[in-house]
C-alpha cells in the first residue's frame, strides 16, 4: 500500500537503497503514537500464540492481520506458498490459522520484487470502522529547504496513479521546518483533505505528524490511508515512515529497530565493512572509491557497451579487510562475469590497495576476469605490486581503456 512519492526512477532496477532506513508499520505507529497521531490499537506477533494473544487482548469478534514486510502492496501480495493476501480481516477465531501461514513465510508483493520479503512479524489489529480515506505524506523536498506536505481527499489507493489522472485534486503545502506549522497551513491542509469532523482537532492531527517528522529526523512521513471514523476524527489507519542514515547518531533507539531480514544480504555484508553498496542488473562488477568517480565508471561501462552490476563505493580510506570485503561481496553475485576495480588515490594510497587486491584475489581463489586501473599516490609501487604477483590480472592506463578491457572480457 506505502507508494512514496519520494521514491526517485532510476534507469537500471536496484535493490533497496543503502542509505536510507525504512521501519515496519508497527514500529511506524508506534512513533506516531508517541507524538499524539491517532493510530489503531495493534499488537506485533512473531508466532501464532502471540498473534491469538493479541487478538484476546484487543477483545473483538474481528480484526487484521498483516504481514510486516518492507514493500508495499501487502493486501494483494501472494505468498510463495500459494498463500494470497498479506492483509486480511478476519474473525479472532481465525487468527492462529492465519498466522500459520504468514509467519515464516515469503511475501510477493508489486514492490517487493520476484523473490520477495520474509515475514517474520505480523500485526494483529483492531478493526477500525472508517467512513473516508484520505492520503497524507511529509516529504524532503531536496531544491527547497523546506519540507513539502502532499495530501489529497482521495486515499487508500496508489497516489502515483491519482497524480496522473486527477492531478488537482493533490494539494501540496510547503512548511519551513524552522519556523514550525503555522495554523493557516494546518488548515489549508485539513481543508484540502476535506475533513468533515472537527477541524481544530484534525489540525492537531495534522501538526502532530509534523512533530514527528521534524523531531525524529524523518526523510519522509507517509499516511495511506489517513480516515475519518464515524465522528469525524482523523486515524492513521497505515503508517510508514523513512529515515537518512545520517540522523542515525541522534536517532539512536530508533535506528536500533532496523530490520535487516528485508534488505539485501549482499549490503547487509557491505555495512559491516562500512562499504556502500547497491546492486544493479549487470554483469561487470565495479570496485571504486569515492561516489562520483563509481558512478563516472558505471556511466564509462555503459558507454562501451557493457552494464554495471553494482555500485560498490569504498570510500577514501579503505584498507586491505575492505578490500577483501568487496571482493567477497561483488563475486557473491553470479551474473558478475568480470571486475573492474578503479582507484584513484588520494588518501587511498596505491599500493596498499594492490596489495589488498593481490591478497583478496588470491583468498576468494577469483574464476572471473580482474581488470584494474590505478592513478594517484604510490601508483607506481601498486603496479609493481600487481605485476610482480604471478595473477592473471589486466592492468588499464586510464577509465576508458578499464571499461574497454572489462567489456572485451566479458565478451571474450
Amino acid at each position: 500500500m506505502f507508494r512514496s512519492l519520494a521514491r526517485a526512477a532510476r534507469p537500471m532496477r536496484t535493490t533497496q537503497p543503502v542509505r536510507h532506513l525504512n521501519l515496519h508499520e508497527y514500529q511506524s505507529a508506534a512513533l506516531m503514537a508517541a507524538k499524539g497521531v491517532n493510530v489503531p490499537v495493534g499488537y506485533p506477533a512473531r508466532t501464532p500464540e502471540e498473534a491469538v494473544a493479541a487478538a484476546q487482548k484487543i477483545g473483538d469478534a474481528e480484526v487484521v492481520i498483516k504481514s510486516q514486510i518492507l514493500a508495499g502492496g501487502r493486501g494483494l501480495g501472494t505468498f510463495t506458498n500459494g498463500f494470497k493476501g498479506g492483509v486480511h480481516i478476519i474473525k479472532t477465531s481465525e487468527v492462529e490459522a492465519y498466522a500459520r501461514k504468514m509467519l515464516g513465510g515469503t511475501l510477493v508483493t508489486k514492490q517487493s520484487g520476484p523473490a520477495g520479503k520474509p515475514v517474520n512479524v505480523v500485526m494483529v489489529a483492531k478493526k477500525m470502522d472508517l467512513r473516508r480515506e484520505m492520503y497524507f505524506s511529509i516529504l524532503l523536498n531536496r531544491p527547497d529547504p523546506r519540507a513539502l506536505v502532499i495530501a489529497c481527499a482521495v486515499g487508500g489507493t496508489s497516489i502515483e496513479d491519482l497524480a496522473h489522472s486527477n492531478p488537482e485534486a493533490i494539494i501540496k503545502v510547503p512548511v519551513d521546518m524552522a519556523k514550525g506549522m503555522s495554523d493557516s497551513e494546518a488548515l489549508a491542509i485539513v481543508d484540502g483533505l476535506k475533513c468533515t469532523g472537527d477541524k481544530k482537532a484534525a489540525a492537531e492531527q495534522i501538526r502532530a505528524l509534523f512533530k514527528l517528522f521534524c523531531e525524529c529526523d524523518c526523510t519522509m512521513v507517509e499516511v495511506n490511508p489517513l480516515a475519518e471514523d464515524a465522528n469525524g476524527t482523523l486515524i492513521a489507519a497505515d503508517a510508514k515512515v523513512g529515515f537518512d542514515d545520517n540522523a542515525a547518531f541522534r536517532q539512536a533507539a530508533i535506528f536500533e529497530q532496523r530490520d535487516w531480514t528485508q534488505e539485501d544480504p549482499k549490503e547487509v555484508e557491505a555495512a559491516k565493512y562500512d562499504l556502500n553498496y547497491i546492486a544493479l542488473d549487470g554483469n561487470i562488477g565495479c570496485m571504486v572509491n569515492g561516489a562520483g568517480l563509481a558512478m563516472a565508471t558505471m556511466d564509462i561501462i555503459q558507454l562501451h557497451g557493457g552494464k554495471p552490476a553494482n555500485f560498490l563505493d569504498v570510500g577514501g580510506a579503505a584498507g586491505e579487510d575492505q578490500v577483501k570485503g568487496a571482493f567477497k561481496i561483488i563475486t557473491q553475485d553470479p551474473s558478475v562475469k568480470c571486475l573492474l576495480v578503479n582507484i584513484f588515490g588520494g588518501i587511498m594510497k596505491c599500493d596498499v590497495i594492490a596489495d589488498g587486491i593481490v591478497k583478496a584475489t588470491k583468498e576468494i581463489g577469483l574464476k572471473i576476469p580482474l581488470v584494474v586501473r590505478l592513478e594517484g599516490t604510490n601508483v607506481a609501487e601498486g603496479k609493481r605490486i600487481i605485476e610482480q604477483s604471478g595473477l592473471k590480472i589486466t592492468t588499464a592506463n586510464d577509465l576508458d581503456d578499464a571499461a574497454m578491457k572489462a567489456v572485451a572480457a566479458i565478451r571474450a
